[in-house]
């Protein structure tokens, strides 16, 4: 009878793991990475990242500024910016918040109230020869649940991406 009762319990757990998987990614936080070589220096490079007047010019086809917070020049440690911006037609705030910085190593800034469920946004550089790397690493979740989720599949991971790789060509074009 034990033997029946442990081979029952085998065949469900087996059934059900399918649906464990899926749950698993659900409940998973959206993320990719974006890689950037570039002959600027490390430092330079770091600089550029944080650097508000460099972010407004990248993001110039969502008319994206800086409203509160730093408004222009470098944001460093336990510093905001406050930004607008028109996404998918909508005008969009978010404000974000620098949580870690080593100088010049890598800086992280995470939203603080804005649009997501969820947003933090890693930027590492490392020296590979006479090039720089720019390592950008996002992790996100859009809000409203399994519509969130949906919304993140179909789209806002690759507008999000593109975004980066936009704000990255700008950065590293003499």
């Amino acid at each position: 009878m034990k033997a029946l009762s442990e081979e029952i319990h085998r065949a469900i757990r087996l059934m059900l793991r399918p649906l464990e998987r899926a749950w698993l990614r659900y409940l998973s936080v959206p993320s990719f990475e974006c890689v950037t070589r570039s002959r600027i220096s490390k430092v330079d490079l770091f600089d550029l990242s944080r650097s508000i007047d460099a972010h407004v010019g990248s993001m110039a086809k969502s008319k994206e500024k800086a409203v509160a917070g730093v408004t222009s020049g470098l944001i460093s440690l336990g510093q905001e910016v406050t930004w607008r911006a028109w996404h998918f037609g909508v005008p969009i705030h978010m404000t974000s918040r620098i949580t870690e910085m080593v100088v010049p190593d890598y800086f992280v800034d995470e939203q603080v109230k804005g649009p997501f469920r969820s947003f933090r946004h890693v930027h590492e550089f490392l020296n590979d020869g006479e090039d720089t790397v720019m390592v950008d690493r996002i992790e996100f979740a859009a809000p409203l649940g399994p519509f969130g989720r949906i919304v993140e599949k179909l789209f806002l991971t690759r507008y999000l991406r593109r975004l980066i790789e936009t704000r990255n060509r700008y950065l590293t074009t003499p």
